[in-house]
């Protein structure tokens, strides 16, 4: 299993634009994603999952991963947010 924890910069938070964007890369990895945020968790790979997470500018999200292509799916999801959120 890899993880790591991404603080939200995007002044919107993660709302629904880059929720679906995201839930779209996710799909693309056999691995289970998810995210822990503020005491719930959720896949990462329905957008309504992430979008129930309530994630504001400035909340801090863990983001496990754990399966067959996690290493890839660790790069794809880190760079995702560093590059979006």
């Amino acid at each position: 299993m890899k993880s790591f924890e991404y603080t939200i910069k995007d002044p919107i938070g993660f709302h629904a634009r880059p929720a679906g964007l995201f839930a779209k890369e996710a799909s693309k990895f056999s691995s289970e994603i998810t995210f822990k945020c503020k005491g719930k968790a959720g896949s990462a790979k329905r957008i309504f999952s992430i979008m129930g997470l309530e994630i504001k500018c400035g909340d801090t999200v863990v983001v496990e991963i754990k399966g067959e292509d996690e290493a890839a799916a660790f790069e794809a999801v880190k760079k995702f947010f560093e590059t979006n959120l």
